[in-house]
């Protein structure tokens, strides 16, 4: 339990939950700081697989950067490399990340959001990057991640206005993969963190690393040609001859992750 979040490992599931509700979970350079050491001990560990982002209460998933604090002279100093809540900069993690996305997610909150890999959302949710109407800009990954999900034109529609999107209008845009009913997100998220333990977490870590490293390539041919460390890591591992011979056998496949 740390002070401005709640972590529980569930067998090979992290969930981490942003825990400041009486000011809509928005995040302050302290909390930025407990949240990377949350995802750099969940990076290191061998026996965690998935993790699940979500926030305290029903109101809001995270409400972004604290600004009563910044307008207050909090102290901003020390900020992780790995971005906001710890997250948004962490471009070498491998394991998938989920995001229960249970109410506001707005700004920074919405930027955490996006730097998941699946993002489930309550039918109450709203997201927004609102930035522009208090004179900053979404500089946490939304400016660059929101345009590669959803198109330059719907993006810039949101970005420009700072207008708020509701969960089915996201999962119209593309960037929400699940809207379920109220209350029921981090339920949501743990059953796709439980489809995803039924395959292999060397094959998931591949398949992430690829698809991410191969949008920074220019042209399809140059992404295929591309060099995956996870990848070789895959066909190195136990579970590259497991799968298989599970598959011949007719039996369920045990992963071991190595």
């Amino acid at each position: 339990m740390g002070e401005f979040s709640k972590v529980e490992r569930d067998g090979r599931i992290l969930t981490v939950t942003i825990d400041r509700p009486e000011v809509l979970n928005a995040l302050h350079a302290p909390a930025h700081r407990e949240l990377a050491g949350v995802f750099d001990d969940f990076a290191a560990d061998p026996d965690l697989w998935i993790a699940i982002v979500t926030g305290a209460g029903d109101r809001a998933f995270s409400a972004g950067n604290d600004l009563k604090y910044q307008a207050a002279g909090g102290d901003r100093s020390n900020q992780p490399a790995s971005g906001f809540a710890g997250l948004t900069f962490r471009y070498d993690l491998n394991k998938p990340v989920i995001a229960a996305v249970n109410g506001l997610s707005m700004g920074g909150g919405f930027e955490i959001a996006l730097a998941c890999d699946i993002i489930v959302a309550a039918e109450t949710a709203v997201f927004a990057l609102p930035e522009v109407r208090v004179g900053l800009a979404a500089l946490a990954g939304g400016l660059h991640r929101l345009p590669r999900l959803i198109g330059t034109k719907q993006a810039m529609g949101m970005i420009l206005t700072g207008r708020r999107v509701t969960a089915a209008e996201g999962a119209a845009m593309g960037f929400v993969n699940e809207v379920v009913p109220a209350g029921e997100a981090l339920a949501g998220a743990r059953r796709w963190a439980n489809q995803i333990l039924e395959v292999s977490p060397m094959s998931v870590r591949a398949s992430k690393e690829a698809v991410y490293r191969g949008l920074d390539h220019a042209s399809l041919e140059e992404a295929i040609a591309g060099s995956y460390p996870a990848v070789e890591e895959m066909k190195r591992s136990a579970d590259y001859v497991e799968g298989p011979l599970a598959f011949s056998e007719k039996r369920a496949p045990q992963w071991s992750g190595r």
